[in-house]
């Protein structure tokens, strides 16, 4: 048990590294010939998960203080790669590890274990591999090698087995054709793209990021890469900062291809003024707030900080995209509804629409995030900005992107105290 209490909020921090950038360049890193050196990497839960599985399909990793190196193809691959909760981790190393001739079975742990992963089997199977799941759910069992070929993508769910295919595709003795069907967050697409590039690799993508023809036969090269800091954990604070602030955030990229940038779109509708300055530092200060509407399809991760930040706008104020939340952690629409409605917030759905009515005071309560790092997240920022405080159960669950996070917290000013 945590418990989180108002103060006198307002500071400065760095970002946590971004858990998207580490994943797929851990990934990219498995595969390329040499030793590469990931800068600042994530070491949340997921991008550790990310490193046993690049360790289990036979890269050699180095730990080092605020670096990875990995060199990629050093040895044999294992029959078997656990994945943790991380669902981009199982999906991009189900697909690397159908490169190879031999059977590999891939493991889901905690929540990860109940969301569907079956549209990997078709893809994988028209690209030359044999994949199969447990009824549409992990374990993951798959036998290459992967030819190349054509294959379609329903990208209605999750861009993540995109991201898995086009990071496999290049290694494929053939071309590869990939057309891509209702895709959601193709900004994470670009982010693949862009992680890709710094590898080496080499490929043609339609405008609307609805095909991509891959050349076969492509080797990665080692790579440099330092990892920027992470939008979809900034974004909490950041909306402390427009709840309760001033807060300033370090080591985010103005123009990165992360989803989650998109908060700074959120915070000015809501009437926040965000801003870079001649430091660097993006800055967010206490704003006469007001209700607002933001379409969250393509970043689902911002709804449970923007859940916070709507909390503190007199009115009503709307997120689309609920669709896109029925899968993660938790169910996250019902829980962010029962949740902070157990601090008086009032929430509903709508639809595709998560409704907020704003501007009331909050009370002390008991939080259940559901062991869903991002409902954790959004519970406290709202308890110590608008309310009087919680008490949140499975805690630790916010190692799964933002270990850190309580401890920021501490440092915005807030009261943090572990239950002995």
């Amino acid at each position: 048990m945590r418990w989180v209490r108002p103060g006198k909020l307002g500071g400065r921090l760095r970002a946590p590294p971004s858990k998207s950038v580490t994943l797929r360049a851990v990934a990219a890193a498995a595969l390329a010939e040499g030793t590469s050196s990931l800068l600042g990497p994530s070491t949340c839960d997921d991008a550790r998960a990310a490193l046993a599985a690049a360790r289990a399909l036979g890269a050699e990793v180095e730990e080092r203080p605020g670096e990875w190196r990995l060199r990629g193809l050093a040895r044999e691959p294992a029959a078997e790669l656990t994945c943790g909760e991380s669902g981009l981790c199982l999906r991009a190393f189900a697909c690397l590890a159908a490169l190879g001739p031999r059977p590999c079975l891939l493991r889901a742990e905690g929540s990860l274990r109940t969301r569907p992963v079956g549209p990997l089997e078709a893809p994988l199977q028209a690209l030359g591999a044999a994949c199969e799941t447990a009824a549409g759910l992990p374990p993951v069992r798959v036998r290459g090698p992967l030819r190349g070929g054509r294959a379609r993508v329903d990208g209605a769910h999750t861009s993540q087995l995109l991201t898995g295919l086009l990071l496999a595709a290049p290694r494929c003795p053939e071309d590869s054709l990939l057309e891509v069907t209702r895709l959601a967050s193709a900004p994470y697409v670009r982010l693949t793209l862009e992680v890709l590039q710094a590898f080496g690799l080499a490929l043609e993508a339609e405008a609307g990021l609805t095909r991509f023809r891959v050349p076969g036969g492509q080797r990665a090269r080692a790579a440099r890469l330092e990892v920027e800091g992470d939008w979809s954990g900034a974004a909490f604070p950041l909306v402390l900062g427009a709840l309760a602030g001033p807060v300033a955030v370090d080591g985010l990229r103005p123009a990165s291809a992360q989803a989650d940038r998109a908060v700074l779109e959120a915070l000015a509708a809501a009437g926040a003024t965000p801003a870079f300055g001649p430091d660097g530092a993006l800055g967010v200060e206490r704003a006469a707030l007001r209700p607002f509407e933001f379409d969250a399809r393509d970043c689902p991760d911002l709804f449970p900080p923007l859940a916070a930040l709507a909390l503190g706008c007199p009115g009503t104020s709307r997120l689309i995209g609920l669709g896109r939340l029925r899968h993660k952690e938790s169910d996250r629409a019902a829980a962010l509804i029962e949740e902070l409605g157990k601090l008086g917030g009032r929430l509903g759905a709508e639809g595709e629409a998560l409704r907020i009515e704003g501007g009331r005071p909050l009370r002390a309560a008991r939080i259940d995030p559901r062991g869903d790092h991002r409902i954790a997240m959004a519970a406290a920022v709202a308890a110590v900005a608008l309310g009087q405080g919680a008490a949140l159960e499975q805690p630790g669950c916010v190692a799964k992107s933002y270990p850190a996070f309580f401890d920021d917290l501490a440092r915005l000013g807030a009261g943090v105290e572990e239950e002995a």
